[in-house]
């Protein structure tokens, strides 16, 4: 196994987005595709630019539908001015603080082709549900930074099936929706590195190992409670907060999540 760390200095912007609630591919679509699919030439810096690019691009979708939470749920506002376009074009600004261009990546590359499907997924999402996102006389809709992470991450995984999977987990003691639960490489590295007490914060850990009986490169990007997540996730522990969860009792600065990217080789 190679393994070795990668840190992105924008992903701390996504501190506040997370919740412990995302869904990659199932593992039985995985298999169906696994023995047409190609065989990868990347070396692993190339994917650990992917995968960077690719957790920078879902953050920074997340934090356009942070900074639109009170026109979502404003029950007296009809259309919220958030298709699919608009939202994308906001999340591609983000991404530029970076230092990148997203749609200035080759389309022809992997890497291209990759953050295209997730720029796609975002579209297809906000699109989708632009019913519930205009619906007048309800205040909280649910549409918050985590669900629509998990919704683009479902999405991106039909696109890139059998390429390559993102999810959002988090320590097992977090995870609302089941399907978000760490597989064990996660549980691993969740509980082996970024719990660690002389993990580096903001650091990510990648390797190139197994992952459903094919050669992977797979990255795991800490995310950590930031103010604004304790609404849901901070004190008093086991108090229920707006969307119907159980509070964790977490504090500013705990490790709440995960950023889960697989991309197979």
């Amino acid at each position: 196994m190679k393994s070795g760390f990668m840190s992105s200095r924008f992903l701390e912007r996504g501190r506040a987005l997370f919740c412990a609630a995302a869904i990659g591919m199932t593992s039985a679509a995985i298999m169906a595709v696994a023995a047409t699919a190609p065989t990868s030439t990347r070396s692993p810096e190339e994917d650990a630019e992917i995968t960077r690019s690719l957790a920078t691009m879902l953050s920074a979708g997340r934090l356009v539908v942070s900074r639109n939470q009170e026109r979502i749920n404003n029950p007296n506002l009809r259309d919220k001015g958030l298709d699919g376009k608009t939202v994308l074009a906001e999340a591609i600004k983000i991404y530029k603080e970076s230092g990148i261009d997203p749609v200035s990546i080759d389309a022809n590359s992997p890497h291209g082709k990759l953050i295209r499907m997730q720029m796609d997924s975002i579209v297809e999402v906000m699109d989708a549900h632009q019913q519930t996102l205009n619906r007048q006389g309800v205040g909280f809709k649910g549409f918050i930074p985590a669900v629509f992470g998990r919704l683009v991450n479902e999405a991106f995984g039909r696109q890139a099936l059998g390429i390559a999977e993102m999810k959002v987990t988090a320590p097992p003691e977090l995870i609302r929706n089941p399907k978000a639960k760490p597989d064990e490489w996660e549980n691993e590295v969740i509980r082996d590195k970024l719990l660690s007490p002389s993990w580096v914060k903001d650091k990510s850990y990648a390797a190139v190992t197994q992952n459903m009986g094919r050669a992977a490169y797979r990255t795991a990007v800490p995310e950590y409670y930031g103010a604004s997540c304790l609404t849901c996730h901070g004190s008093p522990k086991g108090d229920i907060d707006i969307t119907g969860y159980a509070k964790e009792g977490g504090k500013e600065a705990d490790l709440g999540g995960v950023i889960s990217i697989t991309l197979y080789r």
